[in-house]
């Protein structure tokens, strides 16, 4: 589980690979890395070969003046693997990394066996009040004055004084207070505030993958949501579901935005069943030609005037 890195366009990317099996690539969300998943590495591990990487942007990797578009992180996540030596893989994707990863499978089909949608981003417009406000225009320039180390400082000593008394944060706030501090580093944030304005203004999520939902028809598609997600609605997730062909969809009881943290060994076995018991895609170039010729043929005709008319 420790890092490692590799240079990929010139660029260094840190990430976690391990285990053996089948791949499994993992994307975490926004203001995330590779560390978010570690809760469920080593039972995954078990099963199959996992590649966690920190996207650009994030974490440990670097963060380099670029486009950090759901389209550039999908291609740069087709590299990576195709560095790593790893033709294609199941693709398990969390909040961004949700929404990257059906990016990926649109771009890529022929390197998406199967697809793992974990409180995705991109199913629709609703989203955390906090997310609309932190990417108001201008909001940038005051940001660091919430980022100032004194209170990372103060708040980490009062979990460890907490901590002595047996009250240890739930992972959840582990997870929040993980993304909170990453944003302390310039670099990061600056990368942050691009990478969120590019999917969510005032209104809510500017970016929809419903319109694109059918091309998953012929992946493997598992839908995995908290029933008290705060961040994106588990609506979005029976939407999907309905939208999706074939798809399947866990709710996890009393289980919030990062189900992999906060039930890690449920999560891991709804992962690995659903790997065992579906048969890998496997789709090439002339395939998603037929369905989006057939899709076109289909509007056409339903946008045709009637005869006589």
């Amino acid at each position: 589980m420790e890092r490692q890195t590799i240079s990929v366009h010139g660029h260094q990317i840190s990430y976690r690979t391990g285990g053996s099996g089948p791949v499994v690539l993992l994307i975490h969300g926004m203001a995330g890395s590779s560390a978010a998943w570690k809760p469920i590495l080593e039972d995954l591990g078990q099963h199959a070969t996992y590649v966690a990487p920190d996207l650009p942007g994030h974490g440990y990797s670097d963060k380099p003046r670029a486009d950090y578009s759901l389209g550039a992180q999908a291609s740069f996540l087709r590299d990576l693997l195709a560095a790593l030596g790893h033709g294609s893989a199941t693709v398990v994707g969390t909040s961004l990394g949700g929404g990257i990863a059906m990016q990926f499978s649109y771009q890529h089909p022929e390197r998406c066996e199967r697809l793992v949608l974990v409180g995705a981003g991109g199913l629709g417009e609703e989203v955390s009040p906090l997310l609309r406000l932190l990417a108001v225009p201008g909001l940038d320039l005051v940001m660091p004055v919430a980022f100032l180390p004194f209170i990372r400082t103060g708040v980490e000593a009062m979990t460890s004084w907490f901590g002595k008394f047996g009250l240890a944060p739930k992972p959840k706030t582990n997870e929040m207070w993980r993304a909170y501090t990453s944003l302390m580093e310039p670099e990061t944030r600056k990368a942050f505030n691009q990478t969120l304005r590019s999917v969510i203004d005032l209104k809510g999520q500017r970016v929809s993958a419903m319109d694109k939902l059918y091309l998953a028809a012929d992946i493997p598609t598992l839908i995995i949501w908290g029933d008290e997600d705060p961040i994106i609605p588990i609506s979005h997730a029976h939407d999907a579901h309905e939208m999706i062909d074939g798809s399947r969809l866990e709710v996890m009881e009393g289980c919030g935005h990062f189900p992999y943290a906060e039930h890690p060994r449920q999560f891991t076995k709804l992962v690995v069943d659903f790997m065992n018991s579906t048969t890998a895609a496997s789709i090439h170039s002339a395939d998603l030609n037929r369905i989006l010729s057939e899709q076109a043929e289909e509007n056409a005709s339903l946008q045709a005037p009637a005869q006589g008319s």
